[in-house]
């Protein structure tokens, strides 16, 4: 029996949808590399780019958006002003109402990230926060996207 994928394992190849996101001075912190929320940040940054850009949610009339109800990072190498961050996306589970995004954060140049992690959106209505089903425009867009 093969041995499960760990974080560390991931490569640039496992993922469909891509973002370079250059650090800023700010991100640092005394320790002299990127504080651990600012990963959460490029996580985010990447994901509602790609949505923005798939018009699965847009501003200001959206009728539903994404809630996080879910996230988890693997922080697997430090990353320093002034560098490049490219992110990585990929569906790993696209439900009847939620998204799974997995994502990875890569160095220029290495195969292997520096961070490896996931948010799961469950999409509501604006207005009134229920639940609503993602329609089949919204599916259709990312479903170059999905995984396993």
């Amino acid at each position: 029996m093969a041995e499960p994928r760990t974080p560390q394992d991931e490569r640039r190849g496992d993922y469909r949808w891509w973002l370079d996101i250059p650090t800023r001075w700010a991100d640092g912190d005394p320790y002299g590399h990127a504080n651990n929320i600012i990963y959460y940040s490029w996580f985010d940054t990447a994901v509602t780019r790609m949505l923005f850009e798939r018009k699965v949610i847009w501003l200001p009339d959206s009728p539903s958006i994404g809630l996080c109800v879910e996230s988890h990072c693997n922080f697997l190498a430090p990353v320093e002003f002034p560098e490049i961050v490219q992110a990585g996306v990929r569906i790993g589970r696209l439900g009847d109402k939620s998204l799974r995004f997995e994502i990875g954060l890569f160095g220029e140049g290495r195969e292997g990230p520096v961070a490896a992690g996931y948010f799961v959106h469950v999409y509501v209505d604006r207005a009134t926060r229920r639940p609503l089903s993602l329609t089949a425009e919204q599916k259709a867009s990312v479903a170059d996207l999905v995984v396993g």
